[in-house]
């Protein structure tokens, strides 16, 4: 089984254009994202999902530098691009990864990737039922599901949202959610980057961490977050987007 993390990329993002191009420490944050991804040990490859747009070709370039895989589709059928790119890559299990994760931590993605894989469910999420810091979301389910849903539903937020129909339909897949105690604990911590003030914590975070230890953890992160209260007001403040 070929176990791909496809992660969604774009420059055109509506709250902030070209989040996933802004540095950190002199890297992209899209850079950032893939070195924690290859750290991971139940992948096999990486491949970022981006538009056909204009903008996106310097995804592409990046892309190329790091040596992972590129898919270039649809801007708004984000499902269709997502399962493109799986298949490009000759994925029997996507990974499935929003660009917008730069503090992914790689042993949440093993973890979810060897409970699909022991316990034989077709979809699980660490962040499906009970609360997960926004920034830490890992899905996983077979290229094969993903196809298939493909063909079930035209709806446009099943399209832009890539598992949504999957999750919803519990009577059609065995679908698991991963329960992460100790991640929960820090629930209120928000690492996704989606905004300018998420900008600010995230590099926050990395310029005290990585320089020191480039492979360090959200454990890692909760801890300095604890040490320092007064950075999670930067960004407490941000209503999240509903798929529905």
């Amino acid at each position: 089984m070929k176990t791909i993390a496809t992660i969604e990329a774009r420059m055109n993002s509506s709250r902030l254009p070209g989040k996933v191009m802004l540095p950190i420490l002199g890297k992209p944050a899209l850079q950032l994202l893939v070195e924690r991804l290859q750290r991971a040990k139940t992948l096999d490859g990486i491949v970022i999902a981006t538009t056909t747009h204009p903008a996106d070709a310097v995804i592409e370039r990046l892309a190329a530098k790091l040596g992972v895989g590129c898919y270039r589709g649809s801007e708004e059928d984000v499902l269709e691009r997502v399962l493109l790119a799986a298949q490009s890559a000759q994925a029997d299990v996507i990974v499935e990864i929003t660009g917008d994760c730069p503090l992914l931590d790689p042993d949440m993605v093993d973890a979810v990737v060897k409970c699909r894989c022991d316990e034989k469910h077709d979809y699980v999420s660490n962040c499906l039922k009970r609360p997960l810091p926004l920034g830490l979301a890992v899905q996983a389910f077979a290229t094969s599901v993903l196809a298939e849903v493909n063909t079930l539903t035209q709806d446009p937020a099943d399209h832009e949202h890539v598992s949504l129909y999957i999750y919803e339909h519990p009577e059609r897949y065995k679908i698991h959610a991963l329960i992460m105690e100790e991640a929960e604990k820090h629930s209120d911590i928000r690492v996704t980057l989606d905004t300018a003030d998420d900008y600010a914590l995230i590099m926050a975070i990395f310029e005290a961490l990585y320089p020191q230890n480039p492979a360090f953890t959200f454990n890692d992160v909760a801890a300095f977050c604890r040490r320092n209260p007064e950075l999670l007001e930067i960004n407490k403040h941000i209503a999240q987007k509903r798929a529905r």
